[in-house]
């Protein structure tokens, strides 16, 4: 995949590229703000962004506006937030401004290699991948629908998982089920969900935009 890759911290920065690069992706640019981020997505066209929350040069919230202005303007480019600490407002915004493609995870996750290359990879091809302390805190602060009370316990912990970005096999192995009955489960939400027949991958992200209430 062609990635772009927007933080100001320069050791991190060429890290990330570096382990992307070692995988036999193709990073196209590397920049440390937030217009150097959609100006390389503009001349690029990358397949993912990965993009800091708080860049110069305020370090507040540059990276995550211009994450969602990038949606806006080129909504085909998935987007991966990285940041420091849970930003609940700031993953809603991105959350609501669109559904596929994205993803939000703590800086910590970086460090687990095979973690994050899968996370990337799952975005890049129009999935989600939300750290568990965001679900968290997303799902504590928020009302939820009523439409969720139709799930049985079982049916919101595979959603839980699902919110994570874990496959029906990874599901079935941490919850020592089998395949089948997860695909049950997964079904079972899409129904009781309402979610329409299109392709799995996309009603699997309705399915955690729904969850998470954006």
């Amino acid at each position: 995949m062609r990635v772009v890759i927007a933080e100001d911290l320069a050791l991190l920065r060429e890290g990330i590229a570096s382990l992307l690069k070692d995988e036999g992706h193709e990073v196209v640019a590397a920049v440390g703000d937030a217009d150097g981020l959609l100006e390389a997505a503009a001349e690029f066209e990358p397949d993912l962004a990965i993009v800091d929350v708080r860049m110069p040069p305020t370090q507040t919230d540059e990276g995550v506006r211009a994450a969602v202005e990038l949606r806006r303007r080129q909504p085909d480019v998935a987007i991966l937030i990285l940041s420091q600490y849970v930003e609940e407002r700031y993953a809603t915004d991105l959350l609501s401004g669109g559904s596929v493609g994205v993803g939000y995870l703590l800086k910590d996750r970086v460090a687990d290699v095979n973690e994050f290359m899968s996370a990337a990879r799952r975005v890049a091809a129009g999935g989600t991948a939300i750290d568990p302390e965001v679900v968290a805190q997303l799902l504590s602060r928020r009302r939820r629908t009523d439409v969720l009370d139709e799930l049985t316990p079982r049916e919101r912990e595979v959603l839980s998982l699902m919110a994570e970005g874990h496959t029906n096999a990874s599901i079935a192995e941490r919850l020592v089920v089998t395949g089948g009955a997860v695909e049950k489960h997964v079904r079972n939400v899409f129904m009781k969900l309402g979610l329409p027949q299109t392709d799995q991958q996309h009603r699997r992200v309705l399915a955690v935009l729904t969850y998470l209430g954006v």
